[in-house]
């Protein structure tokens, strides 16, 4: 069902808020709302995140955002000292994050966030940041990364990831998580639909969200958890103690390895003896037939 749809038909249980700083933007986003009929608090104006945060208080179960990526001029310098900022100051210089603190921070103690951000934020250590991503994953709050082809945004050609962040591993309703992060490569699915732009299909959506599903162990509809499995070259479970071995990096590949080739069954040392002495029959029928075209141009007269 398409998101949209879920919300349309969760409506009644659900409250949503948002905020944000374009008045278009804004405006377009209560039109929206009010089309479907869904009741959410955006705020009475527009307003900056960072500097006006309209919900302050707010501790939300589920926060999805796309902010945008490396802002360079969000205003940090005035912030120094911000409540939010629970796993290091981060640099003025770059917003990326300051936007997962923030999530974190408006995060209710079983909550889950997911959002977009540039793929640098997996493995920076600029300013301070690898530090701020070593404190969060040491507290365990990353549940899951995805690392995404580029092109896949209208608005910039860069690859892109996904963060998904939760609050509380051992929250009931899923199996037990703590310690573990799921890393996801899925760099090479999706397709051109254009010179400039790429589309995930349906049919890799749903796998990508089947495997996050059952490694989180959510009940299917038989009422059993499906199985998880690594897939070399796709997915891995690592431990917080293997992603400490890797600098505290969260890029998928370092821990996806690299997909597995299907073989013929063959033995390596048997196929290495089969092919050499393969190799060895055709260097010696060449050598017949380069003897042979030799007399036969020596009895045209040519060649010595």
């Amino acid at each position: 069902m398409p998101r949209g749809k879920r919300v349309e038909k969760a409506k009644p249980d659900i409250s949503i808020y948002g905020k944000e700083s374009n008045p278009t933007t804004w405006r377009l986003a209560r039109m929206n709302l009010a089309i479907r009929g869904i009741e959410g608090n955006l705020g009475p104006i527009p307003a900056d995140t960072f500097h006006n945060d309209l919900h302050k208080d707010l501790k939300a179960d589920f926060i999805l955002a796309n902010p945008p990526f490396n802002v360079s001029d969000w205003g940090g310098e005035h912030l120094r000292e911000d409540v939010r900022w629970g796993f290091g100051v981060p640099p003025v210089g770059n917003a990326n994050f300051a936007w997962v603190q923030h999530f974190i921070h408006n995060l209710a103690p079983n909550g889950l966030a997911g959002f977009v951000l540039a793929n640098d934020s997996m493995s920076t250590n600029q300013s301070g940041e690898g530090e701020i991503r070593k404190a969060m994953i040491e507290a365990d709050m990353v549940d899951c990364i995805i690392a995404f082809s580029g092109q896949l945004f209208y608005g910039t050609m860069i690859p892109a990831c996904l963060w998904f962040i939760s609050r509380n591993k051992a929250d009931k309703r899923f199996r037990d998580r703590k310690g573990e992060t799921l890393f996801l490569d899925v760099r090479k699915l999706g397709v051109l639909v254009d010179r400039t732009h790429r589309e995930l299909m349906d049919e890799e959506v749903g796998r990508i969200a089947r495997t996050y599903h059952a490694w989180r162990g959510e009940v299917g509809a038989d009422g059993r958890p499906p199985k998880y499995e690594d897939v070399p070259g796709f997915c891995k479970s690592a431990t917080t103690s293997e992603i400490a071995k890797h600098g505290y990096v969260l890029t998928p590949g370092r821990y996806v390895g690299v997909e597995e080739v299907e073989g013929d069954g063959e033995p390596f040392e048997e196929k290495m003896k089969r092919l050499t002495a393969q190799w060895e029959g055709q260097f010696a029928e060449g050598e017949r037939l380069e003897k042979a075209i030799r007399e036969n141009l020596r009895g045209l007269g040519y060649g010595g």
